[in-house]
This record gives structure tokens, sequence and C-alpha cells, in this order.
């Protein structure tokens, strides 16, 4: 059952949290990253929650190859919370941000990828089987 969890849901709440107890937390520069060039490229709140959503998309997107009864359900529930952060988006103020656009749209990559992979995997299945 833990396995059928979608990653991307922690990083959907953790955003939604941080928005709605402590706002500031996502604009306000954590550390900044010196360049070769002499720049520094400040990260802040939401950034890392990006950064961490793109490597748990990653995460999610290597998990889609399984065709398996946890496989099928974590992309069920994928779909789930890409419905709910699409609403928060659409109805909720302090999540109408780039970078929680962002997140949602990982989650739609999440759902898309995952279907699609798994119907592959499965067509490619069914042709070696014949």
């Amino acid at each position: 059952m833990i396995a059928s969890i979608p990653l991307l849901v922690f990083v959907v709440a953790a955003y939604t949290a941080l928005a709605l107890v402590v706002p500031i937390w996502l604009d306000s520069v954590l550390f900044v990253l010196p360049l070769l060039s002499g720049a520094v490229l400040p990260f802040r709140g939401g950034d890392l929650l990006l950064v961490m959503g793109l490597l748990l998309l990653c995460v999610e997107i290597y998990r889609a190859t399984s065709s398996s009864s946890a496989a099928i359900l974590n992309h069920v529930l994928s779909l789930v919370v890409f419905i709910i952060a699409l609403i928060e988006l659409l109805v909720t103020p302090k999540m109408a941000s780039m970078t929680f656009f962002l997140i949602m749209l990982m989650t739609l990559i999440d759902v898309i990828t995952g279907f699609t992979v798994t119907i592959s995997s499965a067509r490619r299945d069914l042709q070696h089987s014949s």
C-alpha cells in the first residue's frame, strides 16, 4: 500500500501547508549558490520545493515502468493529487504563484507519463506473449 502513494503528494502538501501557515518562507532566500561567473544563485523556499518535486518526478517516472496492482493504484492516486492541486491553484489565492503552478504541472506530467508508460509496457508484454 505504501508503494502506491504518489511521491509528489508530499511536495503539494508541503507547499500548501507553508503557503497557509508561513507564506514568507516560500519567498525567503534560504541559501545562495556561488557561480564561476562571480554571480550568486539564490535559492528560496519555493525553489527548493521545485527541486525536490523534480527529483521525485524522476522517481515517479521510474516507478511507472511497473505494471503491478500497486502501480495502477499509484496512477489513480496521482490523478487525485493532480485534481486536488488544480483545484487549490484555481480557488485558493495563496496558491496563485508560478511555483505552485509548476508543482501542479509536475503532477500532471506524473499522471500522463504514468498512464502512457504503463499502457506502452502492457502492449509490449502482450506482443511478446503472442
